[in-house]
Order: structure tokens, then sequence, then C-alpha cells
């Protein structure tokens, strides 16, 4: 098993880390505890120790899941939690103000059944409240002992300097972590946000490494996508844009990296995958790589993308067909079927 520290910090990880976007029913996609709990166990038995929620999952119930299955080996678990989405109407239910942030966290440490969260993320960057603002409030809770590290979640390369200017001009706690959408399909940040981060000492932790399941093998050029794939469901919801939304996700060009990737599996005796994870994970700057299952069978391909070592040459093949990274965006591209309220991108 492989531990690597979280950025410039003593904090060491497991490459993998679990996502739990998908433990709880609220949203209508992802599964029930009972089918959430022999994931978690596998993953701990298996010597991992990183594990990634938020407080709008689920509508908490992915941190209600988590805490469950978490007691009696929770100082094992490195927990990451991450608060600012809006949790209701009102002005002060999201964002990053040191009154939404202190509910938050004592909300999630509620539903998580613990004193402390290891690593407590910003969600998302909060235009309208002072960096300076935030940080401060993180330092708080560290200081306080109920979070141990900062982090962040789809920052800017911009916006991750400033938080970090921030937290040295009020002479606080630094971010440690980001988290940044990173795929064979979604290589933007190796243009600004990775080498921003090793300069400044935060661990990239990528998420969406299938590409919303697209370099799974799952979707074909001109077929319509089949019954109970996430796409499908999408289109089901018939919300305005979603069909047009899907659509440029499986655009010929994003399913023609996926067809490489299934050659590439093909050959080494694998899975689409394994072989989309394996390539994330050995990208310069990156310390973990988040996975998101819903069953065992999706777990299991998934890690097994840890173990893989991409040939050269097939590194360098998959690295022609989807680069040169893009220019760079701001922010992340928004998932439709994570937004619980107006304007949450994940």
């Amino acid at each position: 098993m492989e531990f690597v520290p979280m950025g410039r910090s003593g904090l060491k990880v497991s490459r993998a880390c679990l996502g739990t976007v998908n433990f709880g029913t609220a949203w209508g996609i992802g599964v029930d505890e009972a089918g959430a709990r022999p994931i978690i166990d596998a993953f701990l038995d298996a010597g991992h120790n990183f594990i990634d929620t938020a407080d709008n999952y689920n509508d908490g119930q992915a941190e209600e899941i988590l805490g469950r299955a978490l007691r009696g080996r929770r100082d094992a678990v490195v927990i990451a939690t991450k608060a600012g989405m809006p949790q209701g109407a009102g002005p002060n239910d999201g964002g990053l103000s040191r009154a939404h942030l202190t509910r938050a966290l004592e909300a999630s440490l509620r539903r998580l059944g613990t004193d402390h969260v290891d690593v407590y993320q910003c969600h998302r960057w909060d235009p309208d409240t002072p960096v300076d603002e935030t940080m401060a409030a993180l330092d708080t809770f560290v200081r306080a002992g109920k979070v141990r590290y900062a982090g962040c979640s789809n920052f800017t390369a911009g916006q991750v300097v400033e938080a970090q200017w921030a937290a040295t001009r009020i002479a606080g706690t630094p971010l440690t972590s980001i988290q940044s959408q990173y795929s064979l399909i979604r290589r933007d940040i190796e243009a600004e946000i990775v080498p921003t981060c090793v300069r400044h000492g935060l661990g990239v932790l990528a998420w969406s490494p299938l590409g919303g399941g697209i370099l799974a093998g799952r979707y074909s050029p001109g077929d319509e996508p089949a019954p109970g794939t996430r796409m499908a469901r999408l289109i089901a919801e018939d919300k305005p844009g979603m069909r047009q939304w899907v659509d440029d996700q499986l655009s010929t060009g994003n399913l023609t990296i996926a067809a490489e990737v299934a050659t590439a599996a093909a050959e080494l005796g694998s899975t689409p995958a394994a072989v989309a994870l394996a390539w994330v994970a050995a990208r310069p700057g990156v310390t973990a790589v988040v996975i998101g299952p819903r069953t065992m069978a999706q777990y299991e391909q998934n890690l097994a993308g840890f173990e893989l070592r991409l040939p050269p040459e097939w590194t360098a093949r998959l690295d022609e067909i989807s680069g040169p990274a893009p220019t760079p965006v701001t922010g992340s591209t928004p998932r439709p079927w994570l937004r619980r309220h107006p304007a949450s991108p994940r």
C-alpha cells in the first residue's frame, strides 16, 4: 500500500480516495446504506485510509452513512468533507462566510459522529465573502481542534494564490489540498492549477477521473445512452438544457478518446476504467484520485487502476489523443445531476 504526503504537510493518505457522492438516495442516483457499507468496508480492509464526502451529498446522507460505517475505526481514517454549497434558501445558508462555515462544520461533525474532520474543504469559491474571512474561519477551526487541515475544491489557480496570501496575512492556516476535475477528457488543470499547487504546497486530488463514466466504456458513438447509465437517467429527467449538456459530454472527441482507452484495456488485459484511472494516478502533481463507485463491481474495477502501470507507449498514445491540455477555464464544469439548489455545481 502506497501512502503519500498531502501537499507540504505531514498527513499521509492513500493514493486511492473513496468518494461518497453516490452514497445515499435523496438525489435518486445513489445507493442506500446497505449498498454503500460493503464498499466502505472493502476499501478500508484493503488498507486504504482516505475518504471524501461533503455536507450536501445526498442532502447529508453520505456523511451519516460514513459516520456509522466508521464507528470503531475512526482513528485509522482520514476524513475529508466540504462545505459552502447552499443548504437552504436563506441568505446565510451557503457560501464561505464565518457564519455559514461555523454552522456547517458543527452539522457535519454531528452527521459524521466525530469530534474533528481531518481535511475541511471549501467546496467552491465564494465571490461574496472576503477570502481573509474564510481563511480566518478555517484557522479558528484548526486552533479549536475541530479541523486538522484546510483544503479547497474547484478553485482556480488565482483563487488558490489569493487564499494562500490571505492565510499569510493573518498568520493563519494555509490550504493543504485542492480537489479539481481531471481526466483524459478534462486536462485543463495541467496548464495553471497543478503548477500553482506544486509551488504553494497543495496536494492535488483528482475528481471525476472517468469523465462521468464516459471513459469506462459505457457509451458508443451514434447510440442513445443505455438504460441505467448516468447519462440515460439525466436525459430522462428532462430538465431544461440537460439534453444539450449530455450531447456535449458525449461528443465525438470524447468518445474517440474513450475508444482508445478501450483499445488499451483490451491489449493490456484490463478494463477501460482501470486504464483511465491509471493514467490520472500517474500524472505529475497528483496526490490522490477520488473514485465514486455505486456498486462493488465498479469499486473493484476502480481499485485495479491503482495496481496497473501503463506501458510508456500507451501513456504517450493517450497523452497524444487527449492533448494538448485545453486553455484554462474558470472553475469546473457543472454536473447538473448534483444540483440541489440554483447555481450549485457539485
